[in-house]
């Protein structure tokens, strides 16, 4: 996996809720050359979830699998279950000249950024505060009440990778949060064809 000099690879991480799934779609959205990294899990399809758009749903047994086979990038279990970037969905969207977005956790970010050679801008979105982040996991209601305690449980361990990545934004308004990773992929996008 190797992108050229004009592209970039954008990671969004957060705690659970912070809001990086939605600012991965909007993202989308607006830039058409940005493609998501669509990863493969063992988890179940919540409602209006896509096979092959919103994730590659598989049952444990395969993604063993391909683990052992070394056909991910990244991998972590959280919550009971599996999450893992394949080689091949990354090649497909770089061999296609695109942008990519990764959606994925801090576990996920150290795997990848022991690649290199990647134009990698690591991107941390927090909630304004835990309480914020508790009434957003209810809103929601995509999980069960033990999820999402458990979500919450992780928070604090999450929160303290935030020093491994390059910016850090705060997700206390929707549209402003987007601004500013706009601005940091515009920027970075420049910088790295100045190169």
């Amino acid at each position: 996996m190797k992108s050229n000099e004009e592209q970039v690879m954008v990671i969004l991480s957060s705690p659970s809720g912070a809001g990086k799934t939605t600012i991965t779609k909007k993202i989308q959205q607006k830039y058409h050359n940005f493609k998501i990294s669509v990863s493969h899990t063992t988890r179940k399809p919540r409602p209006n979830e896509i096979d092959g758009v919103d994730y590659f749903f598989v049952n444990e047994d395969i993604f063993l699998k391909k683990k052992i086979n070394n056909e991910f990038y990244e991998h972590a279990k959280i919550f009971d279950n599996y999450y893992g970037t394949s080689k091949k969905s990354v090649t497909d969207i770089l061999e296609k000249k695109n942008d990519i977005l990764f959606d994925i956790d801090w576990q996920g970010t150290q795997q990848l950024s022991k690649f290199k050679e990647l134009n990698l801008i690591k991107i941390f979105i927090l909630p304004p505060n835990k309480i914020e982040l508790e009434s957003r996991l209810f809103q929601r209601n995509q999980d069960n009440k033990e999820i999402v305690m458990k979500r919450l449980s992780s928070f604090d361990n999450d929160v303290t990778h935030w020093k491994e990545y390059d910016h850090i934004v705060i997700n206390d308004n929707l549209e402003n949060c987007f601004r500013q990773i706009e601005k940091i992929i515009n920027l970075n996008k420049k910088k790295f064809k100045l190169n």
